[in-house]
């Protein structure tokens, strides 16, 4: 890889492969482009938000069991969408790091993202099953009525719902917390995004009520964010808690903390890969290609929810083989 773009990236440990060799050395130039005109990381984060959205208008299409050439070429177009508006997303970052434009704001709209994806995305996978459903009903020998149909779509709708809240959300949120707690033992505090509620909150407090109702809100959502993140990981909140009581400032930490945190992450980062945009991805695609999308949902709450809890359980089990060794010293 080319040192620039070397550079640009937080680190390659919290790259998977795809991102390290194919999309972050593509996104480097995109940075360096947007560098020259004069384009804020924030705008290309809102844009990418908007064109992963309007993928939702192609998913809702099916693919080749259901209209033909026509579909495949929607179907392409969704997944081209959505990875221009993947490569955008990663822009923003290299962008922010380029030009030292890195902002609260930036962080909160960039964890957004995702959401901003594929909310539209899942309610048009919904009201494609509602068009087309043949293979499903054909599978499940059910009779295509109106009666049938309609309860299939509520049933698909709820699975959507379960998808989303008890799926992408917490994945995300798991996912991005790793990355950055990883980010955080490599290389500090300034090298890496890790937030915490309390500070998150002072934050909004510091917010005016009168005339910020949309700052307060994001911030708002940002808050319960960091909560949420907190709220999972406990064993990494004791040992967060253990190294301050006892070291006071971050960059105090010992040498030897930070390098057996990460020597136990870097492996379970390989999971953490396994919740975001890339393994998402070929799954939906895959599924849509098959004209099967709703599929999607259950692979989402089953399987990668699975994978989830697995990566959670091996994380806190090494945080909390590390909080026991400081505790002891401490006394």
């Amino acid at each position: 890889m080319n040192e620039k773009v070397y550079a640009s990236l937080k680190s390659a440990d919290t790259e998977d492969w795809v991102d390290y060799h194919i999309v972050r050395p593509f996104t480097y130039y995109w940075a360096v482009g947007f560098a020259k005109l004069g384009i804020h990381p924030n705008t290309v984060t809102i844009a990418s938000m908007v064109i992963g959205a309007a993928s939702a208008f192609f998913f809702a299409h099916g693919c080749w069991y259901y209209e033909g050439k026509w579909g495949v070429f929607y179907n392409l177009m969704a997944f081209l969408l959505l990875f221009i508006a993947d490569i955008l997303d990663n822009t923003d970052g290299q962008l922010a790091r380029m030009t030292n434009k890195k902002s609260a704001l930036g962080r909160i709209l960039d964890g957004l993202a995702g959401y901003a994806w594929y909310l539209p995305i899942y309610v048009a996978l919904v009201y494609r099953f509602y068009v087309h459903h043949d293979i499903e009903f054909g599978l499940l020998g059910l009779s295509d009525t109106n009666l049938t149909v309609g309860i299939a779509t509520a049933v698909v709708f709820i699975m959507a719902i379960i998808s989303g809240l008890a799926g992408i959300a917490p994945q995300q949120r798991i996912a991005d917390y790793y990355i950055q707690a990883h980010l955080f033992f490599l290389k500090g505090e300034k090298g890496s995004e890790l937030d915490n509620v309390k500070r998150q909150q002072e934050l909004l407090d510091q917010i005016p009520q009168k005339g910020h109702f949309w700052q307060r809100l994001i911030q708002r959502s940002y808050v319960d964010y960091t909560y949420q993140q907190e709220r999972i990981t406990p064993q990494f909140q004791r040992l967060m808690a253990l190294l301050r009581e006892r070291y006071g400032d971050t960059s105090n930490f010992p040498e030897s903390v930070r390098q057996e945190f990460v020597r136990y992450s870097k492996p379970t980062l390989n999971y953490v890969f396994m919740l975001v945009f890339n393994f998402r991805t070929s799954y939906l695609l895959l599924f849509c290609l098959l004209d099967v999308p709703v599929l999607t949902f259950f692979f989402e709450s089953i399987v990668v929810t699975l994978i989830m809890h697995y990566t959670i359980r091996r994380h806190e089990a090494f945080c909390r083989k590390i909080a026991d060794t400081v505790e002891k010293q401490k006394r």
